[in-house]
């Protein structure tokens, strides 16, 4: 046991040795050797697959058929169900119907006014959640009608009521297929991973290429993007139906697929409501990144006033998606929790008297707003807006603290974010390769190991081991940052309930905020680069290190706990010896996830001015290069890929390790 450890020490120091002398002497080393194509490689040995990608999606565009039909007919058939529903929606909410086009339209039923869409939004919540539900609920919809948000919110709002349904029923469909068939379930796993870690400006590209400029292609991206999570945790709900009433179901007779329909997913019910509430999450998350491909809504107004550095719009947009985000959250959340309903004796009329009431009132709008202008148009002039307030508060930080900021900006780039960036662009790609194989192996076998070999040979290949170590630079420097503020907090929420309340609050309030929103404060305080950068993942990723690291410490068995202060264990022991071993494996998926959410925030950094793979994915987005896009996009996901296998890994040997001892 002694001999195998030191042998590990001695491998793990060795390849660190090498790893250090190599990164700041790798060049004087190559050109002694005559290998110099060890530290650069090659232009002429790159496979450029962007090319071959980008030709592949022309050809399929302009060429592919299936059957009688050319492939570009079917993808207009599918822009066409989508865009059907869209536009009846919008012209609901938002524009309301007319009878021609342009400045000839007659107009024939004007938009909902805003007070049923305030009400339904209250009558819903009282429904599912009771009074404080309602609420919350109509007061997230009027703070969208009070600061002239209305419009840009309904915009977004189709969408969601569009891609939701879409990514629900999609990835239900292929979660049950899943628990069914298991070659479907091993099919989908790797398409699983690299949807949830291909960046979504990766895919926006050839879906641009594929369906056109404008809603349909950014609903079609929002439901590819906000699918997986349903798909994963319906077949996992199936999954976890007790045997026993499975058996139950077999015994009354039913076939196949009355036992999946009457007794399987409605016992699963509950775990996939978990689901569609991701995936509300998700297409809100969507929201800005869409509106670059002609979505609109809050996306386009928070992404307009990034651009103008308008910091009260900004905020105030921002604040606008985040409490609508809040408002779909608990009311999914609360649906969740209710169950389905028993009919009860009472006539239907009395159950539904809520929905009843708020058709009536519908109905009633219209007439009413054309009598009370202000129903139908909410008038500009009752509008409220901070935007002077957030502007003076910018404006005060920056002339008040602005040496104390920029202080702090110099000496983390001076002595932690330049230091790191420099090392690891200074490793030789030629070394990289047998780094990540060695790191993998050591920690997973010979198996993961070859993985992460072929992983970082497409990476080298492709031309990104560059752009590569930069993302590994910020991503590991955020992650660790993120670890050292989360975990910490999550050991203190873990041992203090009244902790654990109010940071469970607070967790709940970071985990709806779309990625996008982190950037107003942080660019607005910082301006761009590497530093912003950081900051922004930071923020966005420390949820996981902190939630991970109380449930860790609050699973450890409370017998153990007594057992070691029983055997006479001060706190600090207690805490050292007992509760962090046991803890780790929980604290080490918190890694895991905070690793995930650096790498997809690093891709949206990549507009404040990054030089990483999310900046080689932002340049393929605007220059409509597919294939650029979906390579720089894989490079990502195999680095995803690549520390989630090593930590799971790890994991696995850690518990494997406790279970040997006890």
């Amino acid at each position: 046991m002694i001999r195998a450890r030191a042998a590990r020490w001695a491998f793990w120091l060795g390849l660190a040795a090498i790893t250090a002398v190599l990164s700041l002497n790798g060049k004087e080393i190559s050109q002694a050797l005559g290998w110099t194509w060890a530290t650069r490689y090659p232009q002429a040995w790159q496979l450029n697959l962007d090319r071959q990608i980008s030709a592949a999606l022309k050809w399929l565009l302009e060429e592919a058929s299936l059957g009688p039909f050319r492939f570009r007919d079917v993808t207009r058939l599918i822009s066409a169900l989508i865009e059907a529903p869209y536009t009846l929606l919008r012209g609901l909410v938002v524009e309301g119907f007319a009878w021609g086009q342009g400045q000839q339209a007659v107009p024939i039923l004007p938009p909902m006014s805003w007070l049923p869409v305030i009400l339904g939004a209250g009558l819903l919540g009282l429904r599912l959640g009771g009074a404080r539900l309602a609420v919350l609920a109509a007061a997230a919809f009027l703070y969208l009608l009070l600061f002239g948000l209305w419009q840009s919110a309904m915009v977004t709002l189709v969408s969601v009521a569009i891609a939701v349904p879409l990514g629900v029923l999609g990835g239900a469909a292929l979660g049950v297929a899943a628990f069914r068939l298991r070659w479907v379930d091993r099919a989908l796993r790797p398409v699983l991973d690299l949807m949830q870690t291909v960046p979504v400006f990766a895919y926006l590209v050839p879906i641009l290429i594929l369906f056109g400029f404008g809603p349909v292609a950014a609903l079609v991206a929002t439901v590819i993007y906000a699918m997986p999570p349903m798909v994963r945790i319906t077949t996992m709900g199936l999954r976890s139906v007790p045997d026993e009433v499975v058996e139950a179901g077999r015994m009354a007779g039913c076939t196949a697929r009355q036992l999946l329909w009457k007794v399987q997913l409605p016992s699963a019910r509950r775990v996939m409501m978990v689901g569609v509430n991701q995936v509300i999450m998700l297409t809100l998350n969507m929201v800005i990144i869409a509106s670059m491909i002609g979505a609109g809504g809050l996306g386009y107004d928070v992404l307009t006033a990034l651009r103008k550095l308008d910091v009260g719009r900004g905020v105030e947009a921002g604040f606008g998606i985040v409490v609508l985000a809040i408002a779909l959250d608990r009311l999914s959340q609360a649906a969740a929790a209710l169950g389905p309903q028993e009919p009860g004796d009472r006539h239907w009329l009395w159950r539904n008297r809520g929905l009843l009431a708020w058709l009536a009132v519908v109905v009633a709008s219209y007439p009413l707003a054309l009598i009370f202008p202000a129903l139908a148009v909410y008038p500009e002039g009752w509008q409220l807006s901070t935007g002077g307030f957030w502007g003076a508060v910018v404006s005060w930080i920056n002339l008040n603290l602005y040496d104390q900021i920029e202080a702090a900006k110099v000496a983390a780039l001076t002595y932690v974010l330049v230091p790191v960036k420099t090392f690891l662009l200074g490793i030789p790609w030629a070394w990289g390769l047998v780094l990540a194989a060695a790191i993998a192996g050591g920690i997973g076998g010979w198996r993961l190991g070859l993985m992460a070999l072929a992983m970082t040979g497409f990476i080298v290949s492709a031309g990104l081991w560059p752009q590569a170590m930069v993302t590994v630079y910020l991503c590991g420097v955020s992650v660790v940052i993120a670890m050292l503020i989360g975990v910490p907090i999550g050991i203190l929420a873990g041992q203090n309930d009244r902790a654990h309340a109010a940071v469970t609050v607070v967790l709940d309030t970071l985990q709806t905020l779309p990625s996008f929103v982190y950037l107003i404060p942080v660019v607005m305080l910082f301006r761009v680069g590497d530093f912003s950068a950081m900051i922004a993942v930071v923020l966005y990723a420390v949820v996981p290190a902190i939630r991970y690291a109380a449930m860790g410490i609050r699973g450890v068995d409370p017998q153990l706990v007594e057992a070691g202060i029983v055997s006479g264990c001060t706190r600090g022991q207690l805490m050292r010896k007992v509760k962090l071993p046991l803890a780790m494996p929980s604290i080490l998926l918190g890694l895991n996830q905070t690793i995930m959410l650096a790498l997809s925030m690093l891709v949206i950094t990549a507009l404040v001015g990054t030089r990483d793979l999310g900046q080689e994915v932002y340049i393929a987005l605007t220059k409509a290069n597919a294939g650029k896009g979906i390579v720089a996009g894989l490079a990502v996901a195999f680095i995803a890929i690549m520390s989630d296998r090593i930590i799971t890994a790890a994991i696995a040997r850690r518990t494997a390790a406790r279970e040997s001892h006890a």
